[in-house]
């Protein structure tokens, strides 16, 4: 646009015309006389203004082009790099979003998981709460069924009181016939002839014989002062009913005698969290039943945990758990947290040796506590159709809040263990019995004391022959 060739092109558009533009001009014209020299180079001159005036015209037009064109390249250039700019911008927001969706899918889906195990425990929450609601709506069911059978046994108490009462009337009269008979025999001499019975009726009885001392021992029990009715169905109650979860008996202590070949006993010094022994190779198969029986012997003002079995889900599968927040000789026997039933194990707090056994069974979530020999507690729909499930950490002494770990010293055991076996199945009381005298030892056992292969931190594990020897 701004080149020399095109400047002289242009001069050359714009001279030629201009030039034969006179050159017709002198030809059209008549014949006149030739002005003169001066005069044709003053009009030339003229002529050469005017051009000189265009040709500036057009270069100052073919000037503003150029730089009109300049500019636009520069504008251009700029566009281009303001454009590459702008896909920087964007290419680097593009890879900062794509970095905040990650971030929010990973929050995504950890917030999922805890929404998740949140549910899980509400409907195990609920579950329980439901449970909980569905057995006091059974409790009053069974204290009004109770309730009844108490009145309509205080009813046939009291017709049994007017029947014995009219019973000792009859006695009575016939007590006093009997003396009178006792009196005429007496005075009777040697000589007297015995009165002649007749035949349908037998020779009255002597004084001395079986039947009327009999008698006579009825008419005094008869005469002594009895019990009220409400205190006999009390009695009679008492004595039917086993005793339930939240029932208590008072049983006077025992002290065990020989019992020996119990194998060695494991002492818990102190509360330390170091003190810790492992059970080895714990539950390989799923429980639907157990048993676990123990020899214990604690000095302590409450109960710690004697057992404690955790697995990878839940830390609380199976646990016999005790602390000093709870009451005195209270333990809390728990079947995959949260349910759980407060069991009564006062008597274990008096420094002697106490056999320990507790039963469960899936069957209906029944369950029994034995203290020396005697039924302390019992209950059922206790995690009824429940497993507890193999592949866990079995622990003695502790609490596990982690899988083989998490101990706590309030919940840690003072105190000694001797005999601990573990059923697969609920012991009948016979074998209870037995166990806790040292007669037999139940067969089918799947873990005992022989099976502490880990004994950590102060737990001495002492060989003694007979349990009296044992610290």
């Amino acid at each position: 646009m701004g080149s020399p060739g095109r400047k002289t092109l242009s001069f050359f558009l714009i001279f030629v015309p201009i030039c034969l533009h006179g050159t017709w001009s002198q030809e059209a014209r008549p014949t006149v006389q030739r002005k003169p020299f001066f005069q044709r180079l003053h009009r030339l001159e003229e002529q050469f203004r005017s051009f000189q005036e265009v040709m500036l015209t057009h270069l100052q037009a073919i000037a503003s082009n150029y730089n009109l064109s300049y500019n636009i390249d520069a504008r251009f250039q700029s566009l281009a790099q303001e454009s590459q700019a702008m896909a920087l911008m964007v290419n680097q927001s593009q890879a900062a979003m794509q970095s905040d969706l990650g971030h929010l899918k990973t929050w995504m889906r950890k917030t999922h998981r805890r929404s998740r195990k949140v549910d899980s425990r509400l409907l195990a929450l609920d579950a329980t709460l439901n449970e909980r609601s569905q057995q006091r709506v059974r409790e009053r069911k069974e204290q009004e069924a109770q309730r009844e059978a108490l009145s309509s046994l205080t009813l046939d108490m009291r017709a049994l009181q007017d029947t014995l009462a009219r019973l000792v009337h009859v006695v009575q009269s016939q007590g006093t016939r009997l003396d009178t008979l006792e009196g005429r025999l007496q005075v009777a001499g040697p000589g007297t002839t015995a009165p002649t019975w007749p035949p349908t009726q037998s020779k009255p009885p002597s004084p001395s014989s079986p039947k009327l001392q009999g008698t006579r021992q009825v008419l005094r029990a008869l005469s002594e002062p009895r019990d009220s009715p409400q205190d006999f169905a009390d009695h009679l109650q008492g004595t039917q009913e086993p005793p339930g979860s939240g029932n208590q008996r008072t049983w006077p202590p025992e002290r065990p005698g020989e019992i020996c070949n119990l194998g060695p006993a494991l002492v818990f010094p102190n509360a330390s969290t170091k003190n810790v022994v492992f059970l080895s190779p714990g539950f390989l198969l799923g429980l639907r039943a157990l048993s676990v029986c123990s020899w214990v012997r604690t000095a302590s003002g409450h109960l710690g945990t004697l057992l404690s079995y955790a697995t990878e889900e839940n830390d609380n599968k199976l646990v016999l758990h005790g602390r000093n927040s709870l009451a005195p000789g209270s333990i809390h026997f728990v079947i995959g947290d949260p349910a759980f039933r407060e069991l009564p194990l006062q008597l274990l707090l008096d420094g002697w040796w106490h056999h320990v056994c507790v039963i469960w069974t899936s069957i209906l979530g029944k369950y029994w506590l034995h203290v020396d020999r005697r039924l302390v507690a019992t209950g059922s729909r206790f995690r009824e159709g429940y497993e507890i499930p193999p592949g866990g950490s079995l622990v003695l002494g502790q609490e596990q809040d982690t899988m083989g770990g998490g101990f706590d010293s309030s919940e840690a055991f003072v105190g000694s263990v001797a005999g601990l076996a573990i059923w697969d199945r609920a012991l009948v009381p016979r074998e209870v019995s037995h166990l806790a005298t040292g007669k037999e030892f139940p067969p089918g056992a799947i873990l005992t004391l022989a099976n502490a292969t880990s004994i950590s931190g102060f737990v001495q594990r002492v060989n003694c022959t007979c349990l009296e020897l044992c610290p």
